[in-house]
C-alpha cells in the first residue's frame, strides 16, 4: 500500500511516495521515477517524452522510434496479442533517440507491441498496435489521412485531429502523409515535439505509419539561412523522420529522405519535396535535376499500378493564402513539372501551403496562368465528381488512356485562412478558406474517393474516381451452365434481370443471346453482359 515520507536533510524537505518498489521524488524541479534493484541501489528510469511513432512500414517490417529524456537502451516486444508479446526486436546501444527495426512480419497483419528498455516497459497496451501494409498490387479497403501545414498548436488543429479520428471510428487508417509545413514557424526540434509529436502522440502517431513530406518551413533554420539549409538538409525535420527511401516499401529506391516513393496494396505514391535543392542547385521544378529524373524514373517503373498519388507542399493552381501565378516556385512547378505527371497518368496530386482547402475537376493541360485555364479545354469531365446524385458522376479513367489528374489543395489542418485576389481560383470545383479540415483517401479495387473532414465534422466536399468500368462483356456457356456476373464497379447495384443488389448474380444460360444490365445507384455506370450459349 503506498505511503507518504516525509525527510528533512540539509535544510530541504523532500515528499517520497513510496509505491511497490519505485521512489517518486518530488525534490527540486526534475521529478524523477527511480526504482531500487534487489539489492537496494536506486536505479533513475528514463522517461518518454516523445513517441511511440511508426516509420518505414513495408509489408514485412517496420521501424517504431521514441525518444527518452536519459541514455537508455531499446526494446520492442510484439505478438498477435496484448499479453502475447512474444517477440522481441533490440538495440543495446545508449541513446535518447530510440529506432528499432521489425522484421520478419506478416503482409497485412495486426501486431501489438511495447517500448522500453531491457527491463522495463515505457508503453505499451491494447492501443498501441499496428498493421503491417499489403502485399503491392493487391487491392482491398485502404484508408490514407493527409495532414497539411497541421503544426501551428492551434484550437483548431485539436478540432481537425478530434474530427478526423471521430470519423474513423474502428476503422483503421493505413497510413497517414503530411504535406508540410510540419511545425511552426521554424520547424525547430522543440516545436515539432510541442506542436506536433504532443499532439499526435495519443491517437493517430503510435497506431498508424507515418510517410511525410518537407515544406518551406521545415527548412527554417534559426542558426543560417534557409538557403544553406535547402542544400545541406541539416534541419530537425530529416533527424525526426525515417523514410523507405532505398525502395524497401515499393518504388525505385531515391536514396534520400528528401524524396521517396512506396505502395499501398494497388495504390503507388510518390512524396516529393519541392522547396529543397538537390545535386548543389537544382528544384522540383527543375527537369533536368536529380529529383525530377529520379520521378521519371520510378513512375515508368510503375505503370502497372492501378493508382498513382503524388503529394508535396506547393500547389500548382491555387488562390489561397498564396497565389499561384506568382513568379515563384508554385507558377515554376506548373509550368516545368506537371505535365510528366500527367504524362504517366498520375491521377491524384495532393498540396498545402495554402492555408485552406481547394479541389480540381479531373483536368489537364493547363500550364499557364489562372486567366487562362478554360473549363470547356482542360476539363475532362462535366460533372463535379461528387457522386450523389443529380448528375454528380464519378470521375471515370480507362487504363488505355488514363488520362486527367484532380489537384486539390488541403493545408488547413492547423494553419488556416487567407486568400488571393481572385479566389477561388477557376480551376477549382469546390474552395473553402474559412473552415479547417484535412483529407482522407478512401481505394476499394478500382474505385477511389477522397472526403474533406472538416473540423466540425461536417464532410463539405468529396468526389469519386474510378476505373476501368462501363464494360460491354460477352460470356459463353452451355445452355442450363450457372454462370457468375460481377459488376466492375463498387457502389451499389441494380440488376435489370434480378432483384439482387449484390456485386455478383448467378443466372442460368438460357438459349440464344441474353443481356444482362447492372447500373449504380444514381445510373452513372452500367455494364452490359452477354450471355451467349454455345
Amino acid at each position: 500500500m503506498p505511503f507518504l515520507s516525509l525527510n528533512v536533510k540539509a535544510g530541504m524537505l523532500c515528499a517520497c511516495i513510496m509505491l511497490a518498489g519505485f521512489h517518486i521524488n518530488a525534490q527540486g524541479d526534475n521529478n524523477r521515477l527511480v526504482k531500487k534493484d534487489p539489492a537496494g541501489k536506486i536505479n533513475v528510469a528514463p522517461q518518454l517524452i516523445r513517441g511511440p511513432y511508426l516509420q518505414v512500414a513495408t509489408t514485412n517490417s517496420i521501424v517504431i522510434r521514441w525518444r527518452t529524456d536519459a541514455f537508455a537502451r531499446s526494446r520492442v516486444r510484439y505478438g498477435a496479442a496484448p499479453a502475447r508479446l512474444d517477440m522481441t526486436a533490440a538495440d543495446s546501444a545508449l541513446t535518447t533517440e530510440h529506432q528499432v527495426k521489425l522484421t520478419g512480419l506478416t503482409p497485412n497483419t495486426r501486431y501489438f507491441y511495447s517500448i522500453g528498455g531491457m527491463k522495463d516497459v515505457l508503453q505499451g497496451d491494447s492501443s498501441n498496435y499496428f498493421y503491417t501494409l499489403p502485399v503491392p498490387g493487391t487491392e482491398g479497403v485502404y484508408r490514407i489521412g493527409a495532414f497539411g501545414d497541421c503544426g501551428n498548436n492551434s484550437v483548431n488543429q485539436r478540432n481537425v485531429r478530434n474530427a478526423f479520428i471521430k470519423y474513423l471510428g474502428d476503422q483503421y487508417l493505413n497510413a497517414w502523409i503530411l504535406l508540410g509545413d510540419n511545425s511552426y514557424p521554424d520547424g525547430a526540434d522543440a516545436e515539432l515535439q510541442a506542436k506536433f509529436f504532443n499532439i499526435y502522440k495519443d491517437d493517430l502517431l503510435k497506431k498508424y505509419p507515418l510517410f511525410p513530406a518537407p515544406g518551406n518551413h521545415d527548412y527554417h533554420d534559426i542558426e543560417f539561412s534557409a538557403e544553406v539549409a535547402q542544400r545541406t538538409h541539416e534541419v530537425a525535420y530529416y533527424q525526426n523522420f525515417s523514410m523507405p527511401q532505398e525502395g524497401e516499401a515499393g518504388g525505385v529506391p531515391s536514396h534520400t529522405k528528401a524524396f521517396y516513393s512506396y505502395d499501398i496494396g494497388n495504390v503507388h505514391f510518390l512524396s516529393l519535396d519541392s522547396y529543397g535543392k538537390e545535386g548543389g542547385d537544382f528544384r522540383m521544378y527543375d527537369t533536368l535535376g536529380p529529383q525530377v529524373q529520379w520521378v521519371k524514373k520510378d513512375l515508368e517503373a510503375n505503370r502497372n499500378k492501378q493508382w498513382v498519388v503524388a503529394y508535396w507542399h506547393h500547389p500548382p493552381y491555387t488562390m489561397g493564402s498564396h497565389n499561384s501565378d506568382g513568379v515563384g516556385e508554385l507558377a515554376k512547378i506548373r509550368q516545368n513539372f506537371i505535365q510528366i505527371l500527367e504524362r504517366y497518368g498520375v491521377d491524384l496530386v495532393l498540396c498545402g501551403h495554402s492555408h485552406d482547402y481547394e479541389r480540381s475537376s479531373l483536368m489537364k493541360g493547363h500550364y499557364g496562368p489562372e486567366a487562362s485555364f478554360n473549363a470547356a479545354e482542360h476539363n475532362l469531365s462535366n460533372s463535379s465528381g461528387r457522386y450523389d446524385g443529380a448528375g454528380n458522376c464519378p470521375y471515370i479513367k480507362q487504363s488505355g488512356s488514363n488520362q486527367g489528374t484532380v489537384y486539390v489543395v488541403s493545408g488547413s489542418a492547423g494553419q488556416l485562412g487567407g486568400r488571393s485576389a481572385g479566389f477561388p481560383h477557376n480551376a477549382m470545383q469546390y474552395a473553402n478558406d474559412s473552415v479547417g479540415g484535412a483529407s482522407i483517401i478512401e481505394v476499394r479495387g478500382n474505385r477511389l474517393d477522397l472526403k474533406w473532414i472538416c473540423s466540425d465534422g461536417v464532410i463539405r466536399d468529396q468526389f469519386t474516381m474510378m476505373k476501368d468500368v462501363n464494360k460491354t462483356t460477352r460470356v459463353q456457356a452451355k445452355k442450363g451452365e450457372l454462370v457468375t456476373l460481377t459488376a466492375s464497379f463498387v457502389g451499389d447495384y441494380r440488376w435489370n434481370k434480378s432483384k439482387e443488389s449484390t456485386r455478383s448474380i448467378t443466372v442460368k444460360a438460357g438459349g440464344g443471346k441474353t443481356n444482362y444490365e447492372v447500373r449504380d445507384a444514381y445510373s452513372c455506370v452500367k455494364d452490359v453482359f452477354e450471355v451467349v450459349t454455345q
